[in-house]
């Protein structure tokens, strides 16, 4: 499936998603998220588990939870067990495998075409975005949160011990007067970071939805901030363009970026570097996304004294 993907440029706010069937809707996925499609690979059952948790199955010598989505999200599907396909994914340093009907193409798509007007009201907490494409609506579901709320105890993972994050940060001195901006599309992982960050002593954080939104803070006249943390995947512009404008402005270059995304496999990290992210941070290593900040501030406040 690899082979298959049409490459595209850094900054270009363009992305590939895998489409697929649920009943008689049409849903997405990031390719970058999507190691393999498979026909029905069978399942053992784990008990006390999730519904839409079925068990798990082995993939070339990997044991690997399946979910499947159509329990998940209440749809009927006319589709039999056997006769259905296993989108293998990887992302937060897991993988696994989501149970759908059929799986179409990949789409390229650009970050504009991506509606999340009815996010959280009409759609649920479970869709990020519609994608209008060929007179339908497709979509882009929040993964990250579907993978917690069949698997509760993953969102230990976002967790830090409080005294554990002020020794990381002790040496900044008064934390209140950093302040950091966080670009994160998912409600629930946006939450999290500022929780997790919350915890740690900044309190001076501020959270946008998407590139543009993060672009048009920073641009605010009398707005200044110390360190940007930016999710990849999002709306009207994502993470890595965000990266390349800030390092590209001689009004912003100077302030840290730390991208922290779930699909941060080699050539993504690649092309982070490549625009001059600061930091490239898998999900949810929340540890080392919280000594990065630490590094980072302390490395600009020395430039600062030194300037």
């Amino acid at each position: 499936m690899r082979e298959d993907r049409i490459m595209t440029d850094v900054g270009t706010n363009e992305w590939q998603v895998v489409v697929f069937s649920l009943g008689d809707q049409s849903f997405a996925i990031n390719v970058d998220k999507t190691r393999e499609i498979l026909r029905w690979t069978g399942v053992r059952p784990v008990p006390k588990s999730h519904p839409a948790m079925l068990g798990i199955t082995t993939v070339r010598g990997e044991v690997i939870p399946l979910i499947d989505l159509r329990i998940y999200l209440n749809i009927t599907s006319a589709v039999p067990q056997e006769q259905s396909k296993v989108i293998v994914t990887e992302f937060n340093l897991m993988k696994l495998g989501f149970v759908v009907d059929g799986v179409e193409r990949i789409y390229r798509i650009h970050s504009e075409e991506l509606d999340s007007t009815l996010t959280g009201t009409f759609l649920g907490e479970n869709v990020l975005y519609v994608i209008k494409r060929e007179d339908r609506n497709i979509l882009l579901l929040d993964y990250e949160r579907i993978v917690q709320v069949v698997n509760p105890e993953l969102a230990g993972q976002y967790a830090v011990d409080s005294s554990k994050m002020h020794n990381m940060v002790s040496e900044l001195g008064d934390l209140d007067k950093y302040k950091i901006l966080v670009v994160e599309d998912s409600p629930l992982i946006r939450r999290m970071i500022q929780d997790v960050l919350a915890k740690g002593g900044f309190h001076n954080v501020e959270a946008v939805s998407h590139g543009k939104a993060a672009w048009d803070r920073l641009s605010d006249e009398g707005e200044n901030f110390d360190l940007v943390i930016t999710d990849i995947e999002m709306p009207k512009m994502d993470g890595l363009t965000l990266t390349k404008k800030i390092k590209e402005d001689e009004r912003f270059r100077q302030i840290p970026v730390i991208v922290f995304s779930s699909i941060m496999a080699e050539d993504i990290k690649r092309k982070a570097q490549s625009v001059g992210a600061d930091g490239q941070i898998t999900k949810p290593e929340i540890d080392q996304l919280i000594v990065s900040v630490g590094k980072l501030l302390k490395r600009r406040e020395v430039k600062t004294e030194r300037a």
